[in-house]
């Protein structure tokens, strides 16, 4: 009876352990979104091989039918020391030396400023100015406006 329980065991055990070790067929979950196994774009591949996690060992997994992917994106970027011509934008033309010429364009400057408006000149004082008015004395006394102090006087 031990003998049948653990060979019931064993080919239960073995035949799960073997389920990972055929071939499986990557589906991506998005479109557009790529499945990528060590820089190949395994989407609709084959891919053979223990690639799973519960395992200890790790082996290369065979890939049937992916196709590279580039590190970077093909951006089309343009450096002129490099020699090559842009691959867009406009395409420079040296024109020969022989040509004709266009006439010159006509001068164009364009010029701003900004200032005050000039015053009026400020008179000079009078020679004989007006009267000092003197302003009432605030201790209540009235004062004597006819005759003011002698200091007023002219």
């Amino acid at each position: 009876m031990r003998c049948a329980t653990a060979l019931a065991i064993l080919i239960g055990t073995a035949s799960a352990a073997l389920a990972s070790e055929g071939f499986e067929i990557v589906i991506p979950q998005r479109p557009g979104v790529p499945v990528v196994i060590n820089g190949i774009d395994a989407s609709y591949a084959v891919v053979e091989g223990q690639t799973s996690l519960g395992k200890g060992n790790y082996m290369q997994p065979s890939l049937y039918g992916g196709r590279p992917v580039e590190p970077e994106p093909n951006v089309g970027h343009y450096y002129p020391t490099l020699g090559a011509k842009p691959g867009y934008g406009r395409m420079e033309i040296e024109p020969p030396a022989n040509r004709k010429l266009p006439k010159p364009a006509e001068s164009y400057s364009r010029s701003w400023g900004a200032q005050s408006q000039m015053q009026p000149v400020q008179p000079e004082v009078p020679m004989s100015p007006p009267n000092v008015i003197l302003a009432p004395r605030e201790d209540g006394v009235p004062g004597d406006y006819a005759n003011p102090p002698p200091a007023y006087r002219r």
